[in-house]
């Protein structure tokens, strides 16, 4: 099974409310299944976006499944919530990269060659999680909008990365428990599946 057909498996066996059709219908006809994840540090390749959404969504699914984190959490979430926070928290990502060329010498002939790589180039300078928010918002709203805690968790899954001030950040992330679940999913997935060097 591919990246992809994994993640539109778990999105529709999970993610079952209203305006989830289109959001998905959205992705579709964007690059969000071929963007990479980053520019050169993890995903920095043709589909590593929805490579490093899956591996969030595992990383997240196994560790609210630990009795120690059920315990410190003192709830559970259903699968909706934890499928729709993980699987989209990078939607801020679509059409957001670009391919450009830059020359770069081949160690073997010692010869300068024009490459390909990929660069930034934000046509919504929203933020970063803010803006998977608001783009999110667009597709759920009104009795099937994001709950308060699914918002804030994608709104703060960069946790103490982001640019914020660090006392909003630690704020957030102690108020809704399943921002700092997501932060800790995604670090996982970022720096031990994924890696600056590895390919999935």
């Amino acid at each position: 099974m591919t990246p992809k057909e994994e993640f539109i498996s778990i999105y529709k066996e999970n993610i079952k409310r209203e305006g989830a059709d289109k959001l998905l219908e959205y992705l579709e006809k964007s690059d969000f299944f071929t963007a990479p994840s980053s520019t050169r540090y993890h995903g920095s390749y043709e589909g590593g976006l929805v490579q490093h959404s899956v591996n969030v969504y595992h990383c997240l699914k196994d560790y609210l499944s630990r009795p120690r984190t059920r315990e410190l959490y003192g709830m559970d979430y259903s699968d909706e919530t934890i499928a729709l926070v993980s699987l989209l928290h990078d939607v801020c990502k679509i059409n957001f990269y670009t391919v450009e060329m830059r020359n770069k010498k081949n160690e073997e002939t010692g010869q300068w060659e024009k490459v390909p790589y990929f660069a930034i180039n934000d046509t919504l300078p929203y933020g970063h999680g803010e803006k998977s928010v608001y783009i999110l918002s667009g597709f759920f709203y009104g009795d099937n909008r994001l709950t308060r805690e699914e918002a804030f968790a994608i709104r703060y899954h960069m946790g103490f990365s982001g640019v914020e001030d660090k006392n909003t950040i630690g704020r957030a992330l102690e108020m809704y428990p399943l921002a700092l679940a997501l932060n800790v999913a995604d670090m996982e997935a970022s720096y031990y599946l994924e890696g600056s060097n590895k390919k999935m």
